[in-house]
């Protein structure tokens, strides 16, 4: 599963499966941007969404530079 990483920490992962995709790792984000995930299946850390229907861009870097702040106040 390729992840990225900031400073040695883990910032994101994803995968494709056969019947959806998947972002890992945005537990805190799940949390904060709930009612913008509502449409999509996230649950803990995980938020699953299939390819006919993305996740935005734009709430796709919202919710990575969520997790980069998170990183970087440590």
């Amino acid at each position: 599963m390729p992840t990225l990483k900031l400073s040695g920490a883990h910032l994101v992962s994803f995968a494709g499966a056969k019947s959806h995709c998947a972002l890992y790792g945005m537990s805190s984000a799940v949390e904060r941007f709930g009612r913008e995930l509502e449409r999509f299946d996230a649950k803990g850390g995980t938020i699953r969404f299939s390819a006919d229907k993305p996740l935005p861009a734009a709430l796709v870097t919202r919710l990575v530079k969520a997790r980069t702040a998170e990183i970087e106040a440590g």
